[in-house]
C-alpha cells in the first residue's frame, strides 16, 4: 500500500517540478517510474514513521508522570 502512495506522491511532485520548469518531462517520467527511487522513499518514509512513533511514545511517557 505504501508503494502506491509513494508512486502517486512522486507523480504529483514531478508534475509540480515540471510546471515550475525545474525538471524536464522525460526526467519526470523517469523519477515517477524508477523502482530504485521508490524503494529509497519507502525506506525513508518507514524510518520517519518509526522515529515519529518513538518520539510520540517518549513524550507520552514524559507527560504521564
Amino acid at each position: 500500500m505504501i508503494a502506491i502512495i509513494i508512486r502517486i506522491a512522486l507523480r504529483y511532485g514531478a508534475g509540480v517540478l515540471v510546471a515550475r520548469g525545474l525538471l524536464g518531462a522525460g526526467d519526470a517520467a523517469t523519477l515517477s517510474s524508477d523502482p530504485d527511487i521508490q524503494m529509497a522513499l519507502e525506506a525513508g518514509v518507514g524510518l520517519a514513521i518509526s522515529i515519529a512513533t518513538e518520539g510520540w511514545y517518549a513524550l507520552a511517557r514524559r507527560w504521564s508522570r
